[in-house]
């Protein structure tokens, strides 16, 4: 079936005569009215392309038309129009204007007399809905025609802008734009995990005829399914960021947003997509039917859409997407903490997982001791229940607690970086024997650029009012290794962790007066213009050490 100039203008002509007869009859301010608005609403009418998917964008309550024309020449010409909403719920209706072809094409070209027109009131009266339909998804009309007929499409959005697809079709021997969904489009979850969920579809007619030209695509959100992937991809622009084309979720190697994250392994692309509402993910698989969503978070709803796309047309067909929740996470396995026992805890940052340890008091007061030995941990402690403290630790951290016999008390920590963090706790109830030595207001090292020479440098530290032994090592460090350095440093290794050509000197001392309880010393054997790691450790009574803050010092190049 074709269409040609001469109906291209048919709508024009019919509603021009029909608005001039309508004028001449009643020519009162209502009729000019009137006029003026089958004019304005004329202009927002166009012919629909046959054959071809056509995106239309509606402003709030403001109707739009198309029209398309179906010619007599052989009998019960078939079409099938579809209409995809890309947001919120529309109201759209198909109206057939039906006359004969002769009359249609006197009409058009305007050599019909005063009898012919009143026919032509007639004809334009012969107006009848054949459907209509409001909502959000995607619907498609077949129908039958077996004469000439002028029809018109109208779309109104009553909520807000926004924007559909329209696809018309008179051409039913060639293949299909749209993918074919099987005769049961659900998709079936098959197994649900603490982070993962396994889903199953039944194959789409278009993948075992074309299979290379058809993958299968899943999205995965926190917020609700979506009845095409024109909704989805319109809900995640309206979210503040930039979507790539749906044959990016395909094939193509399109330049992400900074808010998206592209994944590509075992022949897998996936696309997240991180939005306020939370994070949404597009994964394609080629034509496989069975997908384990990874990744999840447990005790979590999330809603699963999956779509069958044609990567030659861009176009795709929505299963009936499904909705399932993680499992909750198991209960921690906690640790118990025994009266004067260190132990050392690694955090995964990843996870951002908490790490418990149970305490029950014999003592009334008893005192927890954290050292930090690598990132940022936050600790969380609570007795009998009810939180006592909770605060970030650095250095070395102690809380002194009161209570009764027979507490409980639950140590929480958790990495606050998304590096593996280490701390080293104990818990005592003997004040007068602390574990760890006293240590001193802070565990800064510093230098002394006027007494840097080139192959020596001057450092120096604070001490305490108690006697304590000190030692000094030092290494050489490329510019490049500095912050890897200063990152990866372990504050809690002592020195067995060092070489021993590292080893510059042990001493010992303290003062009584804080002001005074202060130490310098003088490393010399250096190579001139180089990069040198100082690091102090202070030993205790129990030999536990604490390491002070790494110094990086550069010998002068000239003297």
């Amino acid at each position: 079936l074709k269409m040609s100039w001469f109906w291209f203008y048919l709508p024009l002509r019919l509603l021009m005569a029909a608005c001039l007869c309508h004028c001449i009859k009643d020519p009162t301010t209502s009729s000019q009215q009137s006029f003026k608005t089958d004019l304005f609403n004329f202009y927002h009418s166009l012919i629909l392309a046959d054959g071809k998917e056509t995106t239309v964008h509606l402003l709030k309550d403001i109707p739009r038309r198309y029209y398309f024309v179906l010619e007599e020449g052989r009998a019960l010409a078939p079409f099938t129009i579809t209409v995809t909403p890309c947001d919120v719920p529309i109201e759209w209706s198909i109206l057939v204007h039906k006359a004969s072809a002769s009359f249609l094409g006197k009409a058009a070209r305007g050599d019909h007399d005063t009898q012919e027109v009143s026919k032509s009131q007639k004809a334009s009266s012969m107006v009848s809905t054949i459907f209509n339909y409001k909502g959000n998804s995607v619907e498609t009309y077949m129908g039958m025609s077996s004469h000439s007929a002028l029809y018109m499409l109208e779309f109104l959005s009553t909520e807000r802008d926004t924007h559909i697809t329209v696809y018309l079709t008179t051409d039913t021997t060639s293949g299909h734009l749209y993918p074919e969904l099987p005769m049961d489009p659900r998709i079936d979850v098959i197994g649900i995990g603490h982070t993962t969920v396994t889903l199953t579809w039944k194959h789409s007619p278009s993948v075992l005829q074309h299979r290379e030209n058809i993958q299968y695509c899943l999205l995965v959100n926190e917020k609700h399914n979506y009845k095409s992937l024109c909704a989805a991809e319109t809900a995640i622009r309206s979210s503040g960021m930039k979507l790539p084309p749906t044959l990016a979720l395909s094939l193509s190697p399109y330049l992400l947003e900074p808010q998206q994250v592209m994944i590509l392994s075992n022949s897998e692309l996936s696309i997240i997509n991180r939005v306020s509402s939370g994070e949404v993910r597009q994964i394609c698989m080629g034509t496989k039917n069975t997908y384990t969503v990874p990744n999840l978070s447990p005790s979590t709803q999330y809603y699963f859409d999956v779509f069958v796309v044609n990567l030659l047309t861009n176009a795709s067909a929505a299963y009936t997407g499904t909705f399932a929740r993680t499992l909750e996470e198991p209960e921690p396995k906690v640790m118990e903490l025994k009266d004067g026992k260190v132990i050392q805890v690694v955090l995964d940052g990843k996870k951002q997982k908490f790490y418990s340890l149970q305490y029950q008091a014999r003592h009334k007061k008893i005192q927890f001791t954290f050292q930090l030995c690598r990132g940022q941990v936050r600790v969380h402690i609570t007795k009998n229940g009810k939180t006592v403290a909770s605060e970030n630790v650095s250095g070395l951290r102690y809380f002194s607690l009161k209570g009764k016999l027979l507490d409980t008390y639950l140590v929480q920590l958790r990495s606050t970086e998304e590096t593996n963090s280490s701390v080293k706790v104990q818990v005592s109830p003997h004040f007068h024997k602390p574990l760890f030595p006293l240590l001193p207001e802070s565990l800064k090292i510093k230098s002394f650029s006027k007494l840097r020479t080139c192959n020596s440098v001057t450092i120096a530290w604070l001490g305490t009012q108690e006697e304590s032994k000190y030692c000094v090592y030092k290494k050489k460090i490329e510019e490049d290794q500095v912050w890897m350095e200063l990152r990866s440093a372990d504050r809690c290794s002592g020195p067995e962790s060092r070489h021993k050509s590292e080893k510059v000197l042990c001493k010992y001392f303290y003062d009584i007066n804080l002001q005074r309880a202060v130490t310098t010393e003088t490393i010399k054997g250096l190579d001139a213009g180089t990069l040198y790691l100082f690091d102090v450790y202070l030993f205790g009574p129990s030999g536990i050490p604490v390491r002070y803050h790494s110094k990086v010092v550069k010998t002068r190049k000239r003297c």
